[in-house]
């Protein structure tokens, strides 16, 4: 099997945003329609401290990044989803690390707007830039017509 035919992932980015949802409801089907293994992501990243110190040795934000991504994932795609899921929690930026997950994609899915969504974007920051750097081609979930 030569390198072309080896299967490339899909790549979906989630934050638990119902755009978010609708993106990976969408590349779920993608996966089952094409045979492609799908890979939801989900980057976390520390509050903010605004200049002062601040101890957050006794919050575990990964582990609740692990069940907003399990949470979210349950409720796009339901108990059986009908694909194989690999799920990754990664720290960092949305945008790099979701660019950095797609270098060995076939697609990289994410919906318009996550969870800072300004009203009135057509476009959000995090998809606006996987649109731009992304290495796969991009698809973006738009919202419903209102």
């Amino acid at each position: 099997m030569s390198e072309a035919d080896e299967p490339r992932p899909i790549v979906v980015g989630v934050d638990g945003s119902a755009s978010s949802e609708r993106a990976l409801r969408w590349a779920a089907r993608q996966a089952q329609l094409t045979g492609e293994p799908l890979r939801v992501v989900l980057a976390w990243q520390l509050p903010p401290g605004y200049g002062m110190p601040v101890d957050f040795s006794d919050t575990d934000f990964e582990g609740q990044a692990r069940q907003a991504l399990e949470s979210s994932v349950a409720e796009a795609l339901g108990e059986h989803p009908g694909v194989d899921v690999v799920r990754r929690v990664i720290q960092g930026h949305p945008a790099p690390v979701l660019i950095e997950e797609a270098r060995d994609a076939g697609l990289l899915v994410v919906g318009s707007h996550g969870r800072g969504a300004f009203t009135g974007m057509l476009l959000g920051s995090v998809s606006g830039h996987c649109v731009h750097h992304a290495p796969c081609p991009v698809l973006v979930v738009r919202e419903p017509p209102s």
